[in-house]
């Protein structure tokens, strides 16, 4: 599965830039951004650091890389990577393609299967 990826750095005004994020962005995306598959937002609550480098995380997923850049050419997907831009009031965002690589450990026999591996491993 690959993925658009966009990171947002702290905006000037959070609240301004929510606004604008929730009420035109969000919908652009959903209505623009042909062959998406899923989309995730991430809002950074805290940080180890005094404040956070990056406000928001987006995650835009497409079944294949094929149908990623069919979207990023296409009219809506332009229009829409330039709002994200328009918006980002904190710097420019980081726009990234990657491919996503995930392990779920909600079911009990993935959790447990993993556990006897560690059990079992030899030190290193």
């Amino acid at each position: 599965m690959v993925k658009l990826v966009v990171i947002y750095p702290h905006p000037d005004d959070v609240a301004a830039f929510e606004n604008i994020y929730q009420t035109e962005h969000v919908p652009l995306a959903v209505a623009k951004l042909a062959g998406k598959t899923r989309m995730v937002g991430t809002r950074a609550l805290g940080s180890p650091q005094s404040v956070s480098p990056f406000y928001r995380i987006v995650e835009v997923h497409f079944p294949s890389m094929a149908a990623l850049e069919a979207c990023a050419a296409s009219d809506g997907g332009k229009q829409t990577l330039a709002h994200a831009v328009q918006i980002s009031s904190g710097g420019l965002p980081i726009i990234m393609v990657a491919e996503e690589e995930s392990s779920d450990f909600s079911e009990p026999a993935l959790v447990d299967s993993c556990q006897a591996d560690l059990i079992q491993a030899p030190p290193a």
